[in-house]
């Protein structure tokens, strides 16, 4: 109960000295807003980063791998890779007569071309050719209409399923549905909207600016034909226990339908969520490291700013404190009054520094991707204050209730 009543008593003293000192404290408290800012949103980043990637990786998926010409993230010289021969849309047809219904296989081809309806148009748009699989090999589905269907790839159907930024460029508020589209030269009917899936990840695909067509409809609209044609194949496990097994089956049936010899290296790669995973990894371990760096750099100039304020906040009371003493105060009880002031300094920064970056959050939420200031950031934002005020007080505090009572009487 004692100590309750001395910590109360400190707390008092404390947040009156600061008041006393409006000013003073105030261009004090500018680095530790600084710092907490930036402890705030180094981690709000992070999280903006782990939401983005769930986002992207939820296309991908974490039963299917995919079989492709060329890796997705080349870490070795590229020119080990230019010289593979292309993934021919008749192999990816060998391998799933070969896996004997072990796996779905999902063959696709894309290029990017301009789309038009009547006097809109839309630049860059990523056509993608692909089966009636694609929605058992992906998470996304049509909001509107339907995908396709195997009639539509067996007999070349001119058929699309369109991405809301294509149905929103195009078509605005008008129901896309059997409207008939050109993409390139060739035109096509809309059969389908796709639902949305949000922004891209990192700078890979956006989602929502795609259109579909059945793969043989691509291979007769953009040339696709006589070996030019390079394919990604995805192969869906039947389930996440069964992803290994699968693949080195995939692989050694690639082997074969390559007609690699066993001393030959594999030419085609086997990409998976366990890749974008590494990549995600990477890019998170730069945005902490120099996260952290500002955020120590900006909480230590802080700290010292506090502790020189203190060291003056205790000359300048030298006397106060002689009189405290003589009237029976201990030297807890001193040292709890300055750690207190201290604490109480960075944790008014602290406030400030949460309103800020919480305002910053908004922005980045707004424009950049996903980030939001929840409780867990918020403890330790405040924690952080309360350990730097601490830690920056505590020499003073020190100083101050180790002063001769004698002595600190005679101070003028």
């Amino acid at each position: 109960m004692r100590w309750a009543l001395d910590l109360g008593e400190s707390l008092r003293i404390a947040v009156g000295a600061i008041r006393a000192n409006k000013g003073r404290g105030a261009l004090t408290t500018l680095g530790i807003i600084i710092g907490i800012v930036a402890v705030i949103l180094t981690m709000t980043a992070a999280n903006g980063l782990q939401n983005a990637a769930r986002q992207g990786f939820s296309a991908v998926g974490t039963d299917v791998f995919y079989v492709s010409r060329m890796p997705w993230i080349i870490m070795n010289d590229f020119f080990l890779y230019r010289n593979r021969p292309n993934i021919a849309l008749k192999q990816a047809g060998e391998l799933e007569q070969r896996l004997h219904g072990r796996g779905i296989v999902n063959p696709t081809m894309q290029t990017q071309r301009d789309v038009k309806y009547r006097s809109e148009v839309m630049d860059g748009v990523t056509i993608v050719g692909t089966t009636d699989k694609q929605t058992l090999v992906s998470s996304a589905q049509p909001q509107m209409g339907r995908f396709m269907m195997e009639f539509d790839v067996t007999y070349k159907k001119n058929v699309c399923i369109i991405g809301t930024d294509v149905r929103d460029g195009l078509f605005g508020a008008a129901n896309a549905i059997n409207k008939k589209m050109k993409i390139g030269r060739t035109e096509f009917r809309v059969i389908g909207v796709m639902e949305e899936q949000g922004g891209s990840f990192l700078g890979g695909p956006n989602f929502d600016r795609q259109v579909f067509i059945p793969i043989t409809s691509y291979e007769r609209a953009f040339g696709g034909r006589h070996g030019r044609e390079d394919v990604g194949i995805a192969v869906k496990a039947p389930t996440q226990e069964a992803m290994e097994e699968l693949e080195f089956e995939v692989i050694g049936q690639m082997r074969k339908i390559r007609q690699l010899r066993p001393a030959e290296s594999d030419d085609f790669s086997i990409n998976k969520l366990d890749t974008l995973m590494g990549a995600f990894n990477n890019v998170m371990g730069v945005v902490l490291l120099v996260g952290l760096l500002v955020t120590g750099i900006s909480l230590f100039v802080g700290g010292v700013g506090v502790m020189n304020v203190m060291f003056v906040s205790v000359t300048e009371r030298t006397h106060e404190i002689g009189i405290r003493k003589a009237l029976g105060a201990k030297r807890h009880n001193i040292l709890f009054q300055f750690l207190f002031e201290a604490c109480a300094i960075c944790l008014l920064g602290g406030a400030i520094g949460i309103v800020l970056a919480s305002l910053l959050t908004a922005v980045i939420n707004a424009v950049l991707m996903p980030a939001s200031v929840n409780l867990p950031i918020l403890i330790i934002a405040v924690l952080v204050s309360v350990f730097v005020g601490a830690v920056a007080g505590f020499v003073p505090a020190w100083r101050a209730a180790t002063l001769n009572p004698i002595e600190a009487l005679r101070y003028e």
